[in-house]
């Protein structure tokens, strides 16, 4: 059997563990230094105006929709490839997701969409799925010609590239996730929303604090969704390296197409061409030619001891929760294709050319005969 490789691998460093104790000594915990630093260097890495930290991706994402005054019968545009999270914050404030199909990138299909607005639809949520930035280009003019704002799901995609601009930068509105998982995580839930919009960041930093305006004035019934500061301090060290951990992730991608080239059965993910996208490669993502295949060739791997992973193998237009809210939706036929054919291969920054070489070496000995 192969040494054990995980589908994924956290950073951690000797910086990170002092810098955890040093906050434990500092006595603050909640809201304080360390967060406010974080959400000026997050701001400046990223080239957006405001970012204001939560508790997560949903729970920023919630206080955005909020904020944004989103109500009932509301309509939003989002690919149905995408983790649950995505749509949960919209459905809890009233408005209706509408599900869109994807292109051969995963991420959400401009021509689809345009098929899906109506005189109810407010805005779109484009998700840059597994590092790579959607088609901000089209997505955007689709905006522009319709009158709808757009928030990025950056969850996935911490520094990525549309064109040269950071994902996150290129529209009004976006939200982060810094899960264990995430290129940019700070070892637990947290996430943030990034806004260019003054009275949005100001609406958002305080409904996430008991909607306080001061300490015992209390502008709005607000929440308790705040960041603390162990996090914050762990996520300043992991953005100064950010760019060195996603050339890392880029790096093995590179390794992946080396050894998988040319491999019968097999579509690797889409590469980077003439500079357009810059991906980050949270995840490396094939797809094989059936589901069965595509189990068979799970099952082997991990009697091999290398994890892998569906991301995602239910598409949210057939998830239990959404039928039974709104009974069954439109089929999206390309989504529900690459849903069963699709599997993520361990991708890390500090994964081996060798750890690379023996996934490539097993998904070869099981695909070909």
């Amino acid at each position: 059997m192969a040494g054990k490789i995980p589908l994924s691998r956290v950073y951690h460093s000797e910086t990170i563990d002092r810098r955890i104790l040093e906050v434990v000594k500092s006595g603050n915990f909640i809201l304080g230094p360390e967060c406010k630093a974080f959400e000026k260097e997050l701001a400046a890495f990223f080239g957006v105006k405001h970012v204001v930290l939560s508790s997560s991706w949903t729970a920023a994402v919630h206080l955005l929709h909020i904020a944004q005054g989103l109500k009932p019968g509301d309509e939003i545009l989002v690919p149905s490839l995408t983790a649950f999270p995505s749509i949960e914050p919209m459905i809890h404030v009233g408005a209706k997701p509408v599900f869109c199909d994807i292109d051969d990138t995963y991420t959400i299909c401009p021509e689809d969409m345009k098929k899906r607005i109506t005189k109810r639809t407010v805005g779109i949520l484009p998700v840059h799925l597994y590092g790579r930035s959607c088609n901000m280009d089209a997505i955007m003019q689709i905006a522009k010609d319709n009158g709808l704002w757009i928030i990025e799901d950056c969850a996935q995609s911490h520094g990525a590239r549309w064109k040269g601009r950071r994902s996150g930068s290129l529209t009004e509105h976006a939200a982060f996730s810094f899960y264990p998982s995430k290129n940019l995580t700070v070892y637990g839930d947290g996430g943030a929303i990034a806004t260019s919009d003054d009275e949005i960041a100001r609406k958002v930093t305080m409904l996430r604090n008991h909607g306080r305006k001061d300490k015992y004035l209390h502008e709005k019934v607000g929440y308790n969704l705040r960041f603390n500061e162990i996090q914050g301090a762990i996520g300043r060290e992991q953005l100064m390296v950010l760019d060195e951990l996603n050339a890392g992730r880029r790096r093995a991608a590179e390794w992946y197409r080396r050894e998988l080239a040319g491999v019968k059965g097999l579509v690797l993910p889409p590469a980077d061409v003439n500079g357009e996208t810059e991906t980050v490669y949270h995840m490396f993502v094939i797809r094989l030619d059936s589901n069965p295949i595509r189990e068979s060739l799970g099952k082997s791997l991990k009697e091999q001891g290398i994890e892998t992973g569906v991301h995602y193998p239910v598409p949210n237009h057939l998830q239990p929760a959404i039928t039974e809210l709104y009974g069954q939706l439109p089929s999206l036929p390309k989504t529900e294709d690459y849903t069963q054919r699709i599997l993520s291969l361990p991708m890390f920054p500090s994964i081996t050319e060798d750890e690379v070489k023996t996934v490539a070496g097993a998904i070869k000995q099981c695909l070909v005969k």
